[in-house]
């Protein structure tokens, strides 16, 4: 059984839908198709198709669906094949949520880096929108569900660096994700390539387990500072969403009951609500991160929760974080 199997937990908690006609895309979601981890478009469209008006998605790489043979660094292209072939299929349904855009994953540090986004854009087509080389370092990985394994100076590496100018220059998009204490490394990363339009993911996923259980106020103080600092690089987009992740925290994963949008909101309303002040809507978009958010949350009481986190602005600005933004920055 795949471990975002939780219907029974999850359907304990259900509300009405709010603003069920405001267009969502949105702009972080995986598939997998492995027994394990199955979540694949079937999964993603029980979700999508859960009250909220969700029209386009972007798939964000995972490690799924590899190539099983050729060389190592072409390997990464298999996942691009077989969501392109998802998409397709997302496409002749034109009433469901449409996969327009995949975010890839390649070593951006690699020598033969111009052969494998070649590569990409061959399986992906205009569906090919960015690379993501994510930057996670975890310090204590026995504490974390899901540890990053990327070398801690990786941001810092010369080599990784003009990966990431590369990029810019094809007019493809970065994402990445890192945790809080990262941030002031992304910060110089940000600063020393401006030309390539670069997508944090997950708020920079300040932690809340482990080491990090009884600190939140202090890493939220310093994490606050650091966003602030990051969204001077007017090159920097935010992704607001993947806050519900065990390792945040919050603990709702490992609860009897799933939390309401009341709840959700209350907890994280600060998060969000900074994130935007700093970025301001025109550079911010609220994303699922499904399935892994699945696991503490469900598909429409999470929107339902960004739907009142962002209840104070105004139609414009909450049409620019729910649609518009994901929209301009990954060309869909």
């Amino acid at each position: 059984m795949s471990m975002w199997a939780n219907d029974e937990w999850a359907d304990q908690h259900k509300e009405e839908i709010i603003d069920p006609d405001r267009e969502i895309v949105d702009p972080h979601h995986h598939l997998w198709h492995q027994a394990a981890t199955q979540y694949d478009l079937d999964n993603l469209w029980a979700d999508t198709e859960s009250g909220h008006k969700v029209t386009q998605t972007v798939f964000v790489e995972c490690g799924s669906s590899y190539r099983e043979s050729g060389p190592d660094h072409l390997k990464p292209v298999g996942e691009t094949e077989y969501v392109a072939d998802r998409a397709a299929l997302s496409a002749k349904q034109p009433d469901r949520a449409t996969i327009s855009g995949i975010v890839a994953r390649a070593d951006l540090d690699h020598p033969d880096l111009a052969d494998i986004l070649d590569a990409h854009a061959n399986a992906g087509g205009r569906l090919f929108k960015g690379i993501r080389h994510a930057g996670a370092h975890a310090h204590h990985p026995q504490a974390l569900s899901i540890p990053g394994s990327a070398p801690e100076d990786l941001y810092e590496q010369d080599d990784f660096r003009k990966g990431v100018a590369r990029l810019g220059e094809r007019g493809l998009t970065y994402d990445t994700w890192h945790y809080h204490y990262q941030n002031k490394a992304f910060l110089d990363l940000a600063k020393a390539v401006p030309g390539t339009t670069m997508i944090l993911d997950h708020f920079g996923t300040p932690l809340g387990v482990g080491p990090y259980a009884d600190r939140r106020e202090e890493i939220f103080a310093a994490w606050k500072d650091d966003v602030a600092a990051i969204a001077e690089c007017q090159n920097v987009v935010a992704k607001i969403g993947g806050l519900a992740m065990p390792d945040n925290g919050f603990g709702w994963n490992s609860r009897a009951t799933p939390p309401s949008s009341d709840e959700f909101a209350e907890a994280q309303s600060r998060y969000y609500h900074h994130m935007i002040a700093c970025f301001g809507p025109d550079r911010c978009m609220f994303e699922s991160n499904f399935p892994v958010d699945r696991l503490s949350i469900s598909y429409p009481v999470l929107w339902n929760g960004l739907k009142k986190i962002a209840g104070g602005f105004s139609d414009m600005e909450q049409n620019a974080m729910f649609s518009g933004t994901a929209k301009r920055v990954y060309r869909l």
